[in-house]
């Protein structure tokens, strides 16, 4: 396509965010800046779908080309494009944006306008992390990511919002400043930004691992694996449900996404160096994190340790380093954020109802809530990996890989299946089944809004699990180019 969609992709939300800003209160009410917002993120939906359609699967590398030259003499330029890793992950992002707005339409009273801003500039920058082929413009975007999300967790959060939010801006800039650092030199040796050109660039054994573990400080925290995972319980705890939402569905990808396209391909020697250290935090995370899970009184915090369990899944399969292995982590990356996104979705709606998340203040849901209680069923499953769910596939293909690397990896992958379907079948008995409490006996079942965006996660939850292929015939041949 000679047509510049991916900047057409990254200035559509921008576009939207000016347009609603200068317009006077006057002549905006909430809803309709929540409806103008919907009709922004919605189109933008609709522009991403024309990648999958004109992508060629039959050709190598990236697609979608945009170049533009910036500092010509450090060869940094205005560089897009995208592949089969890119374009899944676009689709993600662009889904699960108008479905943050339309949870928040009855829930979010105050600062609508700002609130609808932060979520169109953050759409914007998360896309152009996925489609920047140069370094600087990557890490521009990357860390740009970071200001909406604070804003909105500091603005529309909890009562301890503030501490939750600087924690997460103080954990993601310690990461980021060592990677800066990794890129200033990288750039200094190789005079270009290009990541082609630097992912065939020798930089030596021990430059390599110095180099790897500045851009891994960046990418555990985003991830997050243990012990950087602090962060996110809080995080999750405090934001609205919409960041609960966007932050589950897609920041934390940004770390999979870093490593698998520029750890691996930039640092081959110390990927397979630093395997060891990866697996054994991987391993902590998955059982750690889930024992601290079926610990947990509080629906959300739950599920924010279990998110941290089911993306130790995805460091691990990542850095099998095999085909089986990468194509599952990455599986489960596309899975966990629409599961994870609609558990969230879950807990908002009682949330907003009852204006509780402890699992002690309800019982027999599934008697005045039948139609919630279904989708939870669904989204429950999927997330302890039921085989006909998403869930089940990416799990299945990271255990499969660990058999060819050790055996002792494979039976921790394992447990951590186990003590996942502990977790979530046990939140699924105490909410939905039991004696009625008398003080949520009014609640209201789904209402029409929470029925579509739910139909649609448990669409997708059940496709991609019966038909898996419709994302592997995508990601298989730019993750087999990414490996070698």
């Amino acid at each position: 396509m000679s047509f510049p969609i991916l900047s057409l992709l990254i200035l559509t939300p921008l576009i939207g965010a000016l347009t609603i800003s200068l317009s006077s209160s006057a002549q905006l009410n909430n809803k309709t800046i929540f409806i103008s917002g919907l009709w922004i993120t919605t189109g933008e939906f609709l522009l991403s779908l024309l990648l999958p359609i004109f992508y060629d699967q039959k050709i190598n590398g990236y697609q979608f080309k945009e170049f533009h030259t910036w500092f010509d003499k450090f060869d940094i330029n205005y560089y897009l494009g995208v592949d089969g890793i890119s374009i899944p992950l676009i689709l993600l992002t662009t889904f699960l944006v108008p479905i943050c707005l339309l949870c928040s339409f009855n829930s979010i009273k105050s600062r609508v306008k700002e609130f609808v801003i932060y979520f169109l500039l953050l759409e914007s920058f998360i896309i152009g992390v996925f489609v920047s082929i140069d370094l600087v413009i990557f890490y521009v975007f990357f860390e740009a990511v970071l200001i909406p999300m604070f804003l909105i967790i500091g603005i529309w959060g909890g009562e301890n919002r503030m501490y939750a939010t600087f924690k997460f801006f103080l954990y993601t800039l310690a990461g980021s400043v060592l990677m800066l650092l990794a890129i200033v030199y990288i750039i200094s040796v190789t005079n270009t930004g290009n990541i082609e050109i630097i992912s065939n660039f020798e930089f030596g054994n021990q430059i390599e691992l110095i180099l790897f573990l500045c851009f891994f400080a960046s990418f555990a925290v985003k991830v997050p694996m243990f012990p950087f995972h602090t962060w996110l319980p809080d995080a999750h705890v405090q934001a609205p449900t919409g960041g609960s939402v966007i932050l589950a569905g897609v920041l934390l990808k940004l770390g999979g996404y870093g490593f698998m396209r520029l750890s691996i391909p930039f640092f081959d020697f110390a990927s397979v160096y630093f395997q060891p250290l990866i697996f054994s935090l991987s391993c902590i995370a998955i059982v750690y994190t889930s024992i601290v899970a079926l610990r947990q009184e509080d629906m959300k915090k739950m599920i924010a340790y279990s998110s941290v369990a089911h993306m130790g899944f995805v460091t691990i399969g990542i850095f099998t380093l095999t085909q089986d292995g990468m194509n599952g982590a990455y599986f489960q990356m596309i899975s966990h954020g629409i599961v994870s996104a609609a558990l969230f979705l879950i807990v908002g709606v009682v949330y907003e109802r009852h204006h509780t998340r402890m699992i002690s203040d309800y019982s027999g849901v599934t008697n005045i809530m039948p139609r919630y209680s279904f989708f939870f069923m669904i989204f429950m499953l999927a997330s302890v990996g039921l085989p006909g769910t998403s869930g089940f596939v990416g799990e299945f293909l990271v255990i499969l890989s660990t058999i060819s690397v050790s055996v002792y990896l494979t039976i921790f992958t394992a447990i951590g299946v186990v003590l996942g379907a502990a977790y979530m079948l046990l939140l699924y008995k105490n909410v939905n089944f039991g004696d009625v409490k008398s003080d949520i006996k009014m609640l209201s079942d789904l209402n029409r809004i929470e029925l579509f965006y739910f139909t649609c996660l448990a669409t997708l939850t059940l496709l991609l699990g019966v038909y898996p292929k419709l994302l592997f015939k995508m990601i298989d041949q730019s993750i087999a180019i990414g490996i070698l």
